[in-house]
Parts: structure tokens; sequence; C-alpha cells
């Protein structure tokens, strides 16, 4: 349920973007890590995010999870 009030609310980094061309969410999940890495964000809020995004079994909340953390597009070629 958190994920879908970050969402609404706007990502809790909104400066971080991140694009995908892969369906895979754990493809997407990697992507946002490694953004946040790159952001010199705190270990302890990438653990966060990565518990929080590999808790579902469902990619559609995946999605949504990775939304509420960075801006997520997703591009297929």
């Amino acid at each position: 349920m958190e994920a879908l009030e970050l969402t609404m609310a706007g990502p809790r980094y909104p400066e971080i973007r991140v694009t995908t061309e892969s369906p895979n969410p754990l493809a997407l999940v990697a992507a946002v890590r490694h953004a946040l890495r790159q952001a010199r964000v705190e270990r302890s809020e990438i653990h966060r995010f990565s518990s929080e995004a590999l808790s579902s079994k469902d990619p559609v909340e995946t999605q949504q999870v990775c939304s509420g953390w960075v801006r997520v597009r997703t591009h297929r070629s």
C-alpha cells in the first residue's frame, strides 16, 4: 500500500530518471538500484528500496514500487 501512496504523490527521488527497454521487472529494479547508487543515495535507503521492490511477485506492483522511488520510463523498441 505504501508504494501506491508514494506513486500518487510522485517519486521519492524525482530528480533521478531511469529508462529501460526490458520488460523484465528485475532489470528495472537493477536499473533503479544503479541510478540510486550513482546519485549517492544512502545504502540504507537503497536496501529499503530493494526489499520493497523484490517483495512482490507481481510485475505491475514491482513497477509501481520503482515509480514510487524514481521517475521511470519504459521504452520498448
